[in-house]
């Protein structure tokens, strides 16, 4: 599996090596950056002013193909850096002299087919023949080196495959993720908005988003209360002290806003909520007898994100954080992670989430905090919780973070992406700096174990993979608005608001549309909202107390007694 993964990005970064050819024959002026593969694909950043157009997208395109078609081979060949540095210098290529100098080697290497050459340590493969399934699929800019104070290039995104099947399966993925797109779903079902003037990255949730989002929080609290937690409440905002006990202002400031003061005191907004978690727990001393404690909180915090990187709901600079800490004794730690994992997958199993991939990430190789025991006992339950629940488990080794293991559940959507939400993550740091204890039960103090834990990841994150997995047709008990009530004539708007009452008394999220518009726009307009149900009522309905029927999609359910439509409604719900 690893070999075809290799043989993949020997494959796209060879087109992308024939992509850059192409760009520069239809325009020698542009300066080359870099052309990485990547996960789904390849790009190549390039200096050009004025960027480039559809139109010059389809020009390059066609000019891959036709060097395709040459079957020149790639060539790879080894220079002195001073060379490479005087070859590059003489194209006009500064971006390329300026990596070669930045490698600080005597030699390096280059490839070539036809015309171009560029710096690369390959491979590549044999020659441009062998790249035959592409596509060119969009533009956008990006800093060189990614870093906001270097000049801005513009980067090509494409895509390969080795077969003509795999590729047009691909395009038809990307076109579906197109239309599930949770920015525009979100737009058109009305859910959320980002507003300039209140600042990017900073979601405002209309009354339908609004209603979404505490079906989600309702379900989440009464759940985590059946699963012997506690749920608490935290400031926005806390002390530098506080943050500088915690580690967050020397190791995480840059994604911290900057301080406020009061007081003559620098307050800051929290970017986590862990802190004040345990500043709680040392309100009181406390017995082996009292832990575990699991301390849950729907904790809004703020970490700067830079501009480019903001992407709808997926990546923002305020999001609510399905937090909770869990603070136990060693001997207990085992059963809490096999809880916590049955836990998580029970939540993301009920928002219609069936297939896992966990990642466990192991002890650092060097930096690290603890000792060896604590980790061989952390790491060993994460692996037999992992094991209990027959998840696949991809180890990470030496990938933890300094204070501890963890493991990353990502799931998989309708669309057989991923995506990152639950982390299960140990922490022997904070305990230690916050010197937390605990009276044992031979009358000594030792300190705790602490688990951090997120089981749905941040309520803005999570509901825009909801909004992508469903392609914004929620199941009746995640809609907003669960039935729209439809009149054909107003001589039966009284009988339409009597359902609509009955449906209320069973706790359904029903609307009423009493508009003069015909029936059929109607219809149309609800399959745009995508309401589960439909209730069209007309004369024969009020004379005979019934209702018909429709659902999503256009099938007609039929007509039925308002009391079997409340029995199948209960049944779906």
């Amino acid at each position: 599996m690893e070999s075809n993964k290799f043989s993949l990005e020997i494959l796209r970064h060879s087109c992308s090596h024939i992509m850059a050819s192409a760009v520069k024959r239809l325009y020698p002026q542009a300066k080359l950056g870099i052309g990485p593969a990547i996960e789904n694909g390849f790009y190549y950043d390039f200096e050009i002013a004025g960027g480039f157009k559809e139109d010059d997208l389809a020009k390059i395109e066609k000019l891959m193909r036709d060097i395709v078609a040459e079957n020149s081979p790639f060539q790879r060949e080894e220079i002195s850096s001073g060379g490479a540095i005087a070859l590059f210098e003489k194209a006009g290529e500064k971006y390329k002299v300026e990596l070669i100098k930045g490698l600080n080697t005597p030699v390096v290497s280059i490839y070539r087919h036809a015309d171009f050459t560029d710096l690369c340590r390959g491979p590549h493969v044999g020659s441009t023949g062998e790249v035959k399934y592409f596509k060119i699929l969009s533009t956008s800019g990006a800093y060189w080196r990614g870093i906001d104070s270097n000049p801005q290039l513009v980067r090509i995104y494409g895509t390969a495959f080795p077969s003509k099947e795999e590729l047009e399966n691909y395009l038809k993925i990307l076109e579906e993720a197109k239309k599930r797109d949770h920015r525009k779903l979100g737009q058109e079902l009305d859910l959320y908005s980002v507003c300039e003037d209140v600042g990017p990255g900073l979601i405002l949730w209309h009354p339908k988003g609004g209603r979404l989002r505490t079906i989600i929080e309702d379900f989440w609290r009464q759940q985590h209360y059946k699963n012997g937690y506690e749920i608490v409440y935290t400031p926005h905002l806390g002390r530098a002290g506080l943050w500088q006990t915690s580690g967050h202002l020397d190791f995480y400031r840059e994604n911290m806003y900057a301080p406020m003061e009061i007081d003559k005191q620098e307050y800051f907004v929290k970017p986590m909520n862990c802190p004040f978690h345990l500043m709680m727990y040392k309100k009181h001393a406390h017995s082996y007898r009292e832990l575990p404690l699991r301390w849950a909180e729907l904790g809004t915090v703020y970490r700067y994100e830079k501009s480019g990187v903001l992407h709808g709901l997926l990546r923002v600079r305020g999001f609510t954080q399905d937090d909770a800490h869990i603070i136990c004794r060693p001997d207990q730690m085992p059963g809490e992670i096999r809880n916590v994992l049955k836990f998580c997958l029970f939540m993301l199993k009920s928002f219609g989430f069936e297939s896992f991939k966990v990642y466990l990430a192991t002890k650092p190789k060097e930096k690290f905090v603890g000792d060896e025991t604590q980790w061989k006992e952390a790491t060993a339950a994460l692996q037999e919780a992992v094991k209990a629940e027959n998840l696949e488990c991809e180890m990470d080794e030496g990938g933890g973070a300094f204070y501890g293991p963890k493991i990353d559940i990502k799931i998989k959507d309708a669309l057989d992406r991923e995506w990152q939400c639950s982390t299960i993550q140990f922490d022997f740091n904070l305990p230690k700096l916050f010197e937390l204890s605990y009276n044992d039960s031979d009358n000594t103090h030792k300190q705790p174990y602490m688990i951090h834990r997120a089981l749905l990841g941040s309520l803005e994150r999570f509901m825009g993979v909801l909004i992508e997995h469903y392609a914004g047709r929620f199941p009746l008990w995640l809609a907003p608005v669960q039935i729209s009530i439809l009149n054909i004539t107003a001589e039966v708007a009284d009988y339409a608001a009597a359902v609509k009452s009955i449906l209320e008394k069973d706790n359904f999220r029903v609307e009423l549309d009493l508009s003069g518009e015909t029936l059929q726009k109607k219809i149309r307009e609800k399959e745009m909202l995508k309401i589960p149900y439909m209730v069209v009522i007309g004369k024969k309905e009020k004379e005979n107390k019934t209702v018909s029927i429709r659902r999503r999609g256009m099938e007609n359910i039929g007509v039925m007694s308002v009391a079997d439509f409340v029995a199948r409604l209960k049944a779906e719900s």
